[in-house]
Order: structure tokens, then C-alpha cells, then sequence
């Protein structure tokens, strides 16, 4: 009888232990699970003029079934700020995250913009380069 009662108590941590390791489904792994698709994850302004244009679009859309619902945009430095819709983008349809680099620093740069989102691929990082160069010196003539 201890025998088979020990035989029970061993079977039964076993399943426990075997049914544990079963990971149940996340949320990004449904079948209808939002899906972000940009339709370019890196800009090179090229060179800019110091205090000229630093504004880029990036366009995305939403090619999953469900609302996909940007819940936060973080850029790596404070000189690049980014302004998205926090309303929930439909299926097939497309928005902008409007991102403005800071022109008035002199130099190279490269940033990242990370967008989470409920899409299946809960993080995706974008990236704007360029180089800044300064304004031309304009020289007048005196009379």
C-alpha cells in the first residue's frame, strides 16, 4: 500500500512538473494579432544645413487583423522628438510618426526611435542619420 501510494505522489509531481513547462500562447502570438509594417526603418537626411528641415515621416501600416494601438515612441536623445496618434489604427490602414531631429548641433549624428505597440513584434526600431554642417557665412562689402 506505502508502495503504491509513493508510485501515485511521484506520477503526479511528474505531470505537474511536464504540464509547467508548457508556456501558455502570449498575446503577440495570436493568429490575429496586429502586425506594424514601416515602409523604411532608416532615413539619411544626407547633409543638412545647421537650423534647416530636421522633419521626416515614417509611414506604417497595419497588416494584421486586429487595431494595432502605438503605446509609446521613445527616442534615444533628446534632440529627436517624435509625435505619433495614440488611436488605434485599423486593419490595412496606415499612419505617420512625425520625428524632428534638432539641425542646430553641428556634426554626424544617428538616433533610434523604438515604437512599442500590441503588434506581434511588440518593439521595432527606426533610425534617421545625417550630418549637420553649418550655416554659409554671408560677407557684405562696405562703401
Amino acid at each position: 500500500m506505502k508502495k503504491a501510494l509513493f508510485i501515485f505522489f511521484v506520477l503526479l509531481i511528474s505531470g505537474i512538473s511536464v504540464y509547467a513547462q508548457n508556456a501558455p500562447v502570449a498575446a503577440n502570438d495570436k493568429p490575429n494579432s496586429p502586425v506594424i509594417l514601416f515602409e523604411e526603418t532608416l532615413f539619411n537626411y544626407g547633409t543638412i544645413v545647421q537650423d534647416g528641415n530636421g522633419m521626416h515621416n515614417f509611414i506604417y501600416k497595419n497588416t494584421g487583423k486586429e487595431p494595432l494601438v502605438l503605446s509609446r515612441v521613445r527616442s534615444s536623445c533628446g534632440c529627436t522628438i517624435p509625435e505619433w496618434s495614440r488611436q488605434p489604427l485599423m486593419s490595412m490602414e496606415q499612419d505617420t510618426i512625425k520625428v524632428k531631429y534638432d539641425t542646430h548641433r553641428i556634426g554626424r549624428f544617428s538616433k533610434t526611435i523604438s515604437v512599442y505597440s500590441n503588434a506581434k513584434d511588440p518593439m521595432v526600431v527606426v533610425r534617421i542619420q545625417g550630418e549637420v554642417v553649418a550655416k554659409p557665412v554671408v560677407v557684405t562689402e562696405d562703401k
